[in-house]
């Protein structure tokens, strides 16, 4: 997987807009009551696709969710971080606890003002722990869980359950 170098330096104008739009959106669907048309009808203006059926409970942080799609079905709860320049994909029926950390990007080690980016990609049918990090590059398989608290940094296969930080299999289902 290739990764993606984006140097903050060169950010344009229409990039500092996009992020101050997202940033202002995600501040309004923080502050609208949820289960309401108004609500429903805000949620899905934060990412690139949001599925039929799908659900995402306030409050939230979505940042670059122009790079963030997600599937039917899925149930996003409180508390999510979506740090989307590197792209995540969330296919259907997947389901996000509290507090989980979706996040494609970090900053050059070095050059701080540039972020790395690999994409991020929650296969059907998993299921991710209250308060689970899921850092840039990692794919969860379908059916997988991660256990709560966990930071995965490597790629989850199908069927199995990780625990830990850094994440390891305890389990096949």
């Amino acid at each position: 997987m290739e990764e993606v170098r984006i140097d903050l330096r060169k950010a344009t104008s229409e990039d500092f807009a996009e992020g101050v739009q997202m940033a202002q959106l995600c501040y309004k669907v923080n502050h609208t009551m949820p289960y309401t048309e108004e609500y429903d009808a805000l949620v899905p203006q934060l990412f690139a696709e949001f599925g039929e059926d799908s659900r995402l409970m306030s409050p939230t942080t979505v940042v670059r969710g122009r790079s963030v799609k997600i599937g039917k079905r899925v149930v996003i709860m409180n508390g999510s971080l979506f740090m989307g320049a590197g792209g995540i994909t969330i296919d259907d029926d997947v389901l996000v606890a509290a507090n989980v950390q979706l996040i494609s990007n970090n900053h050059d080690l070095y050059e701080h003002q540039v972020l790395t980016c690999k994409p991020v990609h929650l296969k059907r049918n998993c299921w991710i722990g209250a308060g689970a990090t899921i850092l840039p590059g990692v794919t969860v398989g379908e059916n997988a869980v991660v256990g709560a608290g966990s930071v995965v940094t490597k790629n989850v296969p199908d069927n199995t359950v990780v625990v830990g930080n850094p994440a390891k299999i305890v389990k096949k289902i």
